[in-house]
């Protein structure tokens, strides 16, 4: 039984993100802070986890964990001692859920032992997020991923086999070369594979990486071409059971990420290590992506933040927007008017118009965007936003002409 205590209702919920930068090989598409070949500062870094989590479990007394995630770079390179280390320390210093969601994500290469793994999941960890990313293995080299498909289909039965029944397979649609049949090809051998859950991104080539070099010299689907496979892969998760909760996510019923929800709905979450973000008490803050800096920074109490902004309840209902429409169950009216003492009727007539052209609809009283609608989503909600501007001006407006009949409420 992990943890000591289920969390109530009105006790607040709160989720844990631990960074692990290190990776065996960084990939062509890469932004994330990690890094290749410092697998020799494993153990330095690991102590500086631990006291850092030590350190900060007295701010979270008042808050029941009830989601953990490792994430990365490739935590499983870290190893199983290492990781239950670190779980065990957070099942000891924190009040952890019964039945809190404890993920650990892996590449494919560094799962395929199913005693480690079964090693793993009897100390608690109950979830895997396996980098699948393609079922071709020329797919897979073009953006220098070290691993094959058939090591994928050998880390899904190792985790079965060592009993996970939580499986999340995260794949990359717009690959170099790639076609729609080879995408379909993909997704159905992971359809096939049977997992719980479903992570499906479109290819972003970030400056600054190596795919970004060489962008004008390969074969890079175009927007159109992604975004008919975006549509195909809709329609054909839902027609294999997997309900859409996210613009890229797709789960089983009661298998969507928890911990993944928390930066959807604006819950609140502790990030540990370089580049791992948090939003806690009405704080946001990041730590630097320095992974010497974060060492020494613990040891000697040193800096550690590359940002830290304080932000007002009422001040966050363009976040509240912004992630709302990224989810299925998208915006309550009826919650933005309790939680930010405004009307949601300067929403109505941009919203109406999105209706129109198929990319919103209206049901059980909540606003909602299709996938079409997905596939616009940063235009519906630049357009959100312009509204509420223009919304919070026509206020600012009245109340300096001394029109008190325009209430917050």
């Amino acid at each position: 039984m992990i943890g000591r205590s289920k969390a109530a209702p009105e006790e607040k919920t709160l989720g844990l993100y631990l960074h692990i930068p290190f990776c065996a090989k960084k990939c062509d598409y890469c932004d994330f802070y990690s890094l290749a070949g410092a697998q020799d500062r494993m153990d330095d870094y690991v102590q500086a986890l631990e006291t850092q989590l030590a350190e900060f479990a007295p701010r979270a007394a008042q808050h029941t964990v009830d989601s953990v995630y490792f994430g990365g770079g490739t935590p499983t390179l870290l190893g199983e001692k290492r990781l239950i280390r670190l779980l065990k320390l957070i099942l000891k210093k924190y009040r952890v859920a019964k039945g809190a969601e404890i993920t650990l994500e892996a590449n494919p290469e560094s799962a395929g032992d199913f005693r480690a793994l079964r090693t793993l999941r009897r100390a608690g960890f109950c979830r895997i997020s396996l980098g699948m990313q393609s079922a071709d293995d020329a797919e897979l080299r073009s953006v220098g991923r070290i691993h094959t498909a058939a090591q994928v289909r050998a880390a899904v039965e190792a985790a079965r086999k060592a009993g996970f029944s939580n499986l999340s397979l995260d794949l990359i649609y717009g690959l170099p070369g790639q076609t729609m049949e080879l995408w379909q090809r993909s997704l159905t051998a992971a359809v096939d594979l049977a997992p719980q859950h479903l992570s499906c991104y479109g290819l972003k080539v970030e400056e600054g990486t190596p795919l970004f070099l060489r962008r004008e010299r390969e074969q890079l689907p175009d927007d159109e071409a992604q975004a008919d496979m975006y549509l195909w892969t809709a329609d054909f998760l839902r027609r294999h059971g997997f309900f859409q909760y996210e613009i890229s996510n797709f789960a089983r019923p009661g298998f969507e990420s928890r911990h993944n929800l928390k930066y959807w709905t604006l819950g609140e979450y502790a990030g540990f290590g370089p580049g791992a973000h948090s939003d806690l008490g009405g704080v946001r803050y990041a730590y630097a992506r320095d992974l010497e800096g974060y060492i020494q920074g613990v040891r000697t109490g040193g800096p550690l933040l590359s940002e830290n902004e304080r932000i007002p309840p009422l001040d966050r209902d363009t976040e509240w927007i912004m992630l709302g429409l990224r989810t299925v169950r998208g915006l309550d009216p009826k919650v933005f008017e309790s939680r930010f003492r405004r009307r949601f009727d300067c929403f109505l007539p941009f919203l109406g118009e999105c209706a129109q052209a198929g990319y919103a609809v209206e049901e059980e009283g909540r606003w909602h965007l299709t996938p079409k609608g997905f596939l616009v989503s940063n235009q519906i909600i630049g357009g959100m936003l312009d509204a509420l501007s223009a919304d919070k001006k026509r206020r600012e407006e009245a109340r300096a002409r001394g029109d008190f009949r325009v209430k917050l409420g």
